[in-house]
């Protein structure tokens, strides 16, 4: 990419020393450069939020595949490790905000990482309203008094599925305040909250191993799962992992804000998805083990909360869910925070409507305020579609997932063509004069893997299953909600590109004009 001169680049704001990092991109230090290795391992942990995710997908994943879908689990998590490789690379080289999106243009051209960095920022705010409604999985299981409306706290019903809106909606509110006061405020909370996130699914797999009723070789049978047959119970179950394992890159996403970006943000990607994968996977393991039973229906329904409040009796339980409930808002705060350096990222390169304003940063707090309020309030409208049917649920949840793969397969695709080229090198050494990691001679089939597993993935997530998407029938729009989203992504997207570039609109950025990028 062709950049700025070091000279053009205006003084640092008080509070955000600058060690370099951005000067040789054309971009100043505005955010405030506070977080340390944890925090940026917070940043990625608490996107992924173990807890927050497989409390809300086990269920599914279970009526859909029965105790064979626990494979479906290190299959995804493999994957994603192949995809977290690439992107370590790539966040040592390029230590900027709104990752995706950086990443892409300088691997491809501006139009293209545009696309990869709209279709992302979209994923991260139907993510956003996917994680808030988790919390009806684990509210009503504590205090019946958080079923606000009607009195069956199903997801999968009618009443559940509106209060799952309600409480989603006061969440972002708070996650909302949060994003717009201090950094060092959002990162206090995630560091505690991933701490204890940590220590509530450690305990949880303890006891619940502890309880167990059956030996691990029930994984191996389907009892209990809608007749998908084997293949079909592996690759619907493999939503529940896939939902799971995403938003590693957040460690990415934060760069601006983190001490020493290009030696941390590549090793906080990797440990924070291989400590997610771990936890992730032995919480599913001991949920199968330890459940009262594997064929009465409850499985498929209440999930985990119901193994944990049946096996470890109601005071345990429901501390242990309360531990949820904190893993839940921490994690739709962080991913709040993802989507709104995604927006910060491309508006200051004018390359959003209201470019000027979404790209300005308060001095005093280090944040910027306006993406946060854009983003919750696109989240909220997506809950209001619980109101429509119990089905907007897994519309909701599947929808953000096949966009944020789609991203991913931006960045490897174009990564793996450089690659193939000898134009990407393994050259330069991070803040501490150490090499920046690399993949080295692996970097080609790593790649390559990387690139078909999340196409194919993509592939899995999208087709529109009747029998998954719309099992009570009648609502073929839910059927095919997720493809219907993403064309009209695209087609917004490309109707915004194309008014661009007819009457210049948002050309320039508040920092520096929109420039062609290379590698």
């Amino acid at each position: 990419m062709t950049t700025t001169a070091p000279s053009d680049v205006r003084p640092d704001p008080p509070h955000a020393p600058d060690d370099g990092s951005l000067a040789e991109f054309g971009y100043r230090q505005e955010l405030h450069r506070s977080l340390g290795r944890y925090a940026s391992f917070a940043a990625g942990f608490s996107f992924i939020s173990v807890l927050t995710t497989v409390f809300q997908f086990f269920a599914f994943g279970y009526a859909f595949g029965g105790p064979v879908f626990f494979w479906a689990w290190p299959a995804v998590l493999v994957g994603q490790l192949l995809v977290a490789a690439c992107f370590a690379e790539l966040a040592a080289r390029y230590p900027i905000s709104g990752a995706i999106y950086q990443w892409s243009s300088r691997l491809s051209n501006v139009t293209f990482g545009w696309f990869a960095g709209w279709i992302m920022v979209i994923g991260q705010i139907v993510v956003v309203a996917a994680a808030a409604l988790a919390l009806q999985m684990v509210l009503p299981a504590i205090w019946s008094g958080f079923q606000l409306v009607g009195t069956d706290s199903a997801v999968t019903s009618q009443d559940g599925a509106a209060n799952a809106a309600v409480l989603g909606v006061i969440l972002l509110v708070l996650t909302t305040i949060v994003n717009i006061v201090d950094n060092r405020v959002m990162s206090v909370i995630n560091r505690v909250g991933v701490t204890a996130e940590i220590i509530g699914a450690i305990l949880i797999i303890v006891l619940l191993l502890t309880h167990s009723k059956r030996s691990p070789g029930i994984t191996f049978h389907t009892e209990g799962a809608a007749s998908s047959g084997l293949l079909g119970a592996l690759l619907i179950g493999s939503f529940t992992a896939a939902y799971v394992m995403i938003g590693f890159d957040s460690a990415g996403e934060m760069s601006e804000e983190t001490h020493n970006p290009r030696r941390t943000a590549p090793r906080t990607i990797l440990t924070a998805l291989a400590a997610a994968g771990l936890l992730g996977g032995l919480v599913i393991l001991g949920g199968l083990l330890a459940a009262p039973s594997l064929t009465d229906g409850h499985l498929g329904v209440d999930g985990l909360s119901y193994v944990l409040t049946s096996r470890l009796g109601d005071g345990v339980g429901k501390a242990l869910l309360a531990d949820v409930v904190v893993a839940i808002a921490v994690a739709t705060l962080a991913i709040q925070t993802a989507a709104c350096r995604m927006l910060f990222s491309m508006a200051r390169d004018g390359q959003l409507p209201f470019s000027r304003r979404l790209a300005h940063v308060n001095p005093r707090t280090g944040m910027p305020s306006a993406p946060a309020v854009v983003v919750g309030v696109l989240a909220a409208a997506l809950l209001l579609l619980n109101f429509a049917s119990p089905d907007a649920f897994l519309a909701i949840g599947t929808t953000c997932i096949v966009m944020l793969y789609l991203a991913y397969a931006m960045v490897t695709g174009p990564l793996l063509l450089r690659r193939l080229r000898g134009e990407f090198t393994s050259e330069g050494t991070d803040e501490t004069g150490a090499r920046l990691f690399s993949l080295g001679r692996w970097g080609i089939p790593v790649n390559a893997l990387a690139l078909l597993y999340g196409l194919l993935m993509t592939l899995n997530l999208a087709w529109p299953r009747a029998t998954v998407y719309d099992p009570a029938g009648g609502h073929w729009y839910f059927q095919w909600f997720t493809v219907l989203f993403l064309a009209a992504t695209l087609i917004l997207g490309a109707a915004f590109r194309l008014y661009r570039n007819r009457t210049g609109a948002g050309t320039t950025s508040p920092e520096r004009p929109v420039q062609e990028a290379a590698a």
